[in-house]
């Protein structure tokens, strides 16, 4: 399950991201959006760190 998440972490942010920032934007306006985008990016962020795999 862990393994998965790893796995799916960057890509789901990295296709997730742009399409719910411009709707979000559109529908409740730039200054949401852009506090959405800050708090998505930020959570991505940590749960990329999270889940990162270093080599032993």
């Amino acid at each position: 399950m862990l393994r998965n998440f790893v796995a799916i972490t960057p890509l789901a942010g990295a296709i997730l991201f742009p399409l719910i920032i411009p709707f979000a934007m559109a529908k409740f306006g730039i200054t949401t959006g852009i506090i959405l985008a800050l708090l998505l990016s930020s959570l991505w962020f940590i749960a990329m760190l999270r889940t990162s795999e270093m080599p032993h």
